[in-house]
């Protein structure tokens, strides 16, 4: 199994515009994030190579993964470790011929039947939520819950990554309910500090695995 990581920071520009996404991936870093995930809706795919080229190069001084989401093309291109599909962009299955066998590939699951599909195709990891209520993303459907995330952990047959609104003060609830990890995007991004943010969300996250 590929090592998928339990803190994935999503860097964001739109929900703060402080920090750009290659300082954002450095700050996460420092913060003991072990994944970092690029997700930019806006640009040109030039613009975007840019940027991802800028974050691949941090990431790999640090030996963490970067995880591009919804750009197959992107990914290649930058030598990134992974993508990351929603259930409107490519198919798990389309993705694998591209990548290599290598390549992390995340796929976006709201149901259990797609969360099947997913894995069959070829997906080494779920993105599950949102779980709780979530600015970051306004078209979010209605938080899932505690319950939800249960059952598709329970059933997954790789890990799965819970999304959505959670904070330090949720993320020891969402690992206990079974999930591998996390993923975040304003509980680092939009913190005053997000070394010490990132760095507080592992130790939650670590110390629920030991329990």
């Amino acid at each position: 199994m590929k090592n998928i990581g339990v803190l994935h920071v999503i860097t964001d520009t739109t929900v703060q515009s402080k920090y750009t996404h290659p300082q954002l991936t450095e700050l996460a870093i420092q913060g003991s994030a072990d994944t970092i995930q690029f997700r930019h809706k806006n640009g040109t795919t030039r613009e975007l190579i840019q940027i991802a080229q800028q974050m691949q190069t941090v990431c790999a001084n640090h030996d963490v993964p970067l995880i591009v989401n919804d750009r197959a093309d992107i990914a290649l291109a930058v030598g990134a470790s992974g993508t990351h599909f929603g259930q409107d962009d490519m198919p798990v299955a389309i993705g694998r011929k591209i990548l290599s066998t290598e390549t992390i590939i995340g796929a976006s699951a709201r149901t259990e039947e797609k969360m099947l599909e997913a894995i069959t195709e070829g997906a080494d990891y779920i993105g599950f939520g949102p779980i709780y209520q979530t600015s970051s993303k306004p078209d979010a459907e209605t938080p899932k819950g505690l319950e939800r995330l249960q059952r598709m952990c329970e059933i997954a047959k790789c890990p799965v990554i819970a999304i959505g609104g959670i904070t330090l003060q949720t993320a020891a609830a969402v690992i206990n309910a079974g999930a591998h990890g996390i993923a975040v995007i304003s509980a680092v991004c939009s913190q005053p500090d997000p070394i010490a943010a990132t760095q507080n969300l592992m130790n939650e996250i670590q110390n629920a695995k030991q329990t």
